[in-house]
């Protein structure tokens, strides 16, 4: 069923308070996997979800993912606290460009020990990316131990976000070492979501989670 693979997103900043309370309801009705919302309103889902079996991932770094490594490890720890079951990091997408490998990796490692024993997904921004560093920025979410690779975090200007093509590069590159892969950014129909399955991808990241399971 795909409501199984589907994280309901509500990462809008203008998002109002009945629009949280909508999406966490919804997640309910339809049976999601998750929800995935700012850190700060990682409490109110924990609230509203109580009882059910709908996750809370919240995003870290976000959306330019160009904070303090220690900054997002902090952030990281708050939201854990808060109750967040999984956490959706952004990676420093400079570091990747600059081809500064240690400190991509360092700073996947110092957030994913701050996760304890949540699962960390890695946010790649491939719509910034050449396929080259797509699977380079794969090997180091690998190497820094990391349980995703996710494609996009949405708020790229004129950004396409998922496509199939990312997505099988990333499995292929991820699934021998038991990494698997979240495609989201523009899934927004059935047809899409079937094709990023398809691709490989294990969960997708999507506000349009309704439409698409109607």
């Amino acid at each position: 069923m795909i409501n199984e693979h589907i994280e309901h997103t509500l990462l809008k900043q203008d998002a109002k308070f009945e629009d949280f309370i909508k999406l966490f309801n919804e997640a309910k009705e339809h049976k999601f996997l998750g929800v995935c919302i700012n850190p700060q309103y990682v409490k109110l889902a924990k609230e509203n979800l109580k009882g059910s079996n709908v996750k809370v991932v919240t995003v870290i770094g976000f959306p330019l993912g160009a904070n303090r490594s220690d900054v997002k490890a902090f952030e990281t720890a708050k939201a854990v606290e808060d109750g967040a079951d999984e956490i959706d990091m952004v990676i420093n997408v400079t570091a990747v460009k600059n081809k500064d490998y240690d400190f991509v990796v360092n700073d996947i490692k110092t957030v994913k020990q701050a996760c304890k024993d949540k699962p960390l997904k890695v946010i790649l921004e491939t719509d910034l990316l050449e396929k080259d560093e797509i699977k380079k920025a794969c090997e180091l979410c690998i190497e820094g131990k990391a349980d995703f690779v996710k494609t996009s975090t949405g708020f790229v200007k004129n950004g396409v976000g998922a496509k199939a093509e990312d997505v099988k590069l990333m499995f292929d590159t991820v699934s021998p070492y038991g990494l698997k892969v979240k495609a989201s950014g523009g899934i927004r129909d059935k047809e899409t979501a079937l094709k990023m399955l398809e691709a490989g991808a294990e969960r997708l990241g999507t506000s349009s989670g309704v439409k698409i399971v109607q």
